[in-house]
Formats: structure tokens, C-alpha cells, sequence
């Protein structure tokens, strides 16, 4: 079941990367796990004030709109 819900998150990622490109970052899905998406936010989204609004009201609002299971996303930093 995992496995269907981190297709359905990548998807949806995939939806959000063309326009964190367009600011010269990215987005790295690491994991998904009892409802938490681990991600790791790259380029110039690491050192961005926004992050946490980029992270809290753009990414995790559209996966836990598009896919129920998702209740948080967290932004593992470092390697």
C-alpha cells in the first residue's frame, strides 16, 4: 500500500517541481512513512526565508489535499 501512496507523492511532486526550478531549487522525496513525507529541499530553497511556508503551506497543503494518507511533510536537512 506504501508503495501506491509514494507514487501518488511523487506524482504530485512533480506537479510542484517545475516551479521551484523556476527558483532555482528542487525537491527530493526521500521517504514516506505513518503519514509523514520526509523530503529533502535543494538549491535555492535551502537557504530561502520562505522555506517553511514553501514546505508547510504549498507542498504539504497539495499532498494532503490530493492524498488523504498524507497528514505532514518534513524537510530533512543535512545528509
Amino acid at each position: 500500500m506504501n508503495e501506491n501512496i509514494e507514487k501518488e507523492i511523487i506524482k504530485v511532486l512533480d506537479k510542484i517541481r517545475p516551479y521551484l526550478n523556476s527558483e532555482g531549487g528542487d525537491i527530493e522525496f526521500l521517504k514516506y512513512e505513518d503519514g509523514v513525507v520526509y523530503v529533502r529541499l535543494l538549491g535555492a530553497c535551502m537557504d530561502c526565508g520562505a522555506i517553511d511556508i514553501t514546505l508547510k503551506d504549498g507542498i504539504e497543503s497539495l499532498l494532503c489535499e490530493y492524498i488523504p494518507e498524507v497528514v505532514e511533510v518534513r524537510n530533512v536537512t543535512g545528509e
